[in-house]
């Protein structure tokens, strides 16, 4: 194989349509414009945004169906009362702990801890995020509030 004999695939290119070149060709007289108006003349159109004056569909959007927030950080919740019913035996409380009794889903998951409920012994809790009444509840029974980072694992690339 040498250059001269590369070529697009079969059907991959494929010639514009050329219109306004008389009536035989199909596409003579209006060029498929129809018959006067805006889209009929040259430069016609104010781009695929402006709808003749009506409030276009992205800016009605947010009123009909509300708004969601891309950036928005989803958290499990774990109240204090939902700790206080298990003896952790000094041992450290983490998402991978949380999981595995059942008090969320996935180790994945972002945690809060808030501070609902009372804490009678000292725990140590690793979580994402802390409210204010948790984190003082916590550490005044004695405990230790530990914020985690969270890491978003990269995606193996593909075997070459």
């Amino acid at each position: 194989m040498k250059l001269n004999d590369l070529g697009p695939n079969e059907g991959s290119k494929k010639s514009r349509k050329r219109v306004g070149r008389g009536i035989s060709a199909g596409q003579g007289k209006t060029a498929g414009r129809g018959t006067k108006g805006q889209g009929a003349r040259s430069g016609g159109g104010k781009g695929a945004y402006f709808e003749g004056g009506q409030l276009p569909l992205a800016r009605r959007l947010p009123f009909k169906r509300g708004f969601t927030n891309i950036r928005r950080v989803e958290y499990k919740v774990v109240n204090l009362e939902r700790l206080a019913e298990y003896d952790f035996g000094g041992e450290t409380v983490t998402p991978e702990l949380m999981a595995a009794l059942g008090l969320i889903k996935k180790t994945s998951d972002r945690v809060v801890i808030l501070g609902n409920g009372e804490v009678s012994g000292a725990i140590n809790v690793q979580a994402h995020r802390f409210s204010a009444t948790a984190k003082d509840k916590i550490e005044a029974a004695g405990g230790k509030a530990e914020v985690i980072a969270y890491t978003v694992e990269p995606a193996e690339a593909p075997a070459a």
